[in-house]
């Protein structure tokens, strides 16, 4: 099983909309697919419910380290959105058996600053310190054509001890499809194949790790 651990500094950096975009692609590629939602704002577990018929299922599972014994023999890939502002004390239940960490940061100084902290911090937990929990950032609801998400991304590549593993273009998509309990992997336009490229890169990095 391939456990993709979420988590943040702060709130509102998009932890869930890359624990459901992840859900849905593995879902769609036949995979048997799981989130626990330690969050109390509990949206990736929401999600999973409004799923309609019409796409894979999605199981989701509300709380901590107590919801890893409900998961189905099966489970493939496992997902786990944590609270917002989570240290080592909240990640602590998953860190030993994480596959990889991902680290969702929005291109503003209060994001960035808030995000450098807490890279420092990871870096001091063990497993990561010697290398056995990989950790990549994800640059999320970017305005690729501004000077703001253009320096964010310079800055962050400078001063973060860890990857930029993508880069995730602003779009209402998310929004939109978010609330009918359906990702951009659930459908096949061309329009949405376009914000599917900005995935690829994400996913053959996770692939690579485990």
């Amino acid at each position: 099983m391939l456990m993709t651990l979420v988590a943040s500094s702060k709130g509102g950096c998009g932890k869930s909309t890359l624990v459901t975009q992840l859900a849905s692609h593995w879902a769609q590629a036949g995979h048997h697919s799981a989130i626990i939602d330690a969050d109390r704002q509990g949206s990736s577990f929401r999600w999973a419910a409004r799923r309609p018929e019409n796409v894979p299922g999605v199981l989701a599972f509300e709380g901590g380290r107590r919801s890893l014994a409900k998961l189905p023999p099966d489970t493939a890939q496992l997902l786990i959105d944590t609270p917002a502002g989570a240290r080592e004390r909240e990640l602590e239940p998953y860190l030993d058996q994480a596959s990889v960490l991902l680290v969702p940061v929005l291109p503003s100084s209060f994001d960035l600053d808030a995000t450098l902290a807490f890279t420092d911090e990871l870096r001091a937990i063990n497993r990561i310190h010697r290398g056995k929990l990989p950790v990549g950032l994800v640059a999320n609801r970017l305005k690729p054509w501004t000077h703001a998400s253009q320096d964010a991304l310079t800055q962050l590549a400078e001063q973060s001890p860890f990857p930029i593993v993508a880069q995730l273009r602003d779009s209402q998509a998310y929004v939109l499809l978010a609330a009918l309990g359906k990702g951009i992997f659930d459908y096949n336009s061309e329009q949405v194949r376009s914000h599917q490229e900005d995935w690829k890169p994400l996913l053959r990095w996770i692939k690579r790790q485990s």
